[in-house]
């Protein structure tokens, strides 16, 4: 680049840097976010000066740089989440549970709400889960208030003993007979 062509190209986009820097600041939220980014934005534009400047507008140009870099990071930012040093975060805010030990007891309840009879677990899910009142249950089901009540105590006991071990939860007995079973009559 020529001296000539170096002096034109301050003169284009110095100007644009304090639009640039309260752009970038007002989009991320950050001074020292943003004075990086705008940056990488003028490093980007002075590399590309030669092969993509000849024909556009300078300051729509540099713009557009500006902002392709801004959609950038804050996707970045989104999927990495905030970065905070570790000196400036409290020691209480560090200690939280394993995740793995929820995901396992959401496992074994899941392993042994599907062990319900369908009866069982329906009204459990309604009352439980939906939150209806039992009468709502009653009536969404079709059955008595005393059946539901009855139901769900059953449900929730065998939830219980499978959940503290006592019954394992897939050898509990379903209410719907095997297709092909039939009942016979004794005397």
């Amino acid at each position: 680049m020529s001296r000539g062509a170096g002096m034109a190209m301050i003169e284009a986009i110095e100007p644009l840097i304090p639009a640039l820097r309260r752009y970038a600041s007002a989009m991320l939220r950050d001074r020292d976010l943003a004075d990086d980014l705008v940056q990488d934005c003028l490093e980007r534009a002075i590399g590309q000066w030669d092969a993509l400047r000849q024909k556009e507008n300078t300051r729509q140009w540099v713009f557009a740089i500006a902002h392709n870099l801004i959609v950038n990071r804050l996707r970045q930012q989104a999927r990495r989440g905030e970065h905070v040093d570790i000196a400036d975060v409290a020691e209480s805010a560090l200690m939280v549970p394993a995740s793995q030990e929820h995901r396992v007891q959401v496992g074994e309840l899941m392993t042994a709400l599907d062990a319900l009879p369908q009866d069982q677990r329906s009204v459990v899910l309604l009352v439980s889960v939906e939150d209806l009142s039992y009468a709502e249950a009653a009536k969404a089901l079709d059955i008595p208030i005393g059946t539901v009540m009855s139901r769900l105590a059953r449900g929730r006991e065998r939830l219980q003993r499978a959940l503290d071990g006592e019954v394992p939860a897939v050898a509990a007995v379903t209410a719907t007979p095997p297709a092909g079973a039939h009942l016979r009559r004794m005397k």
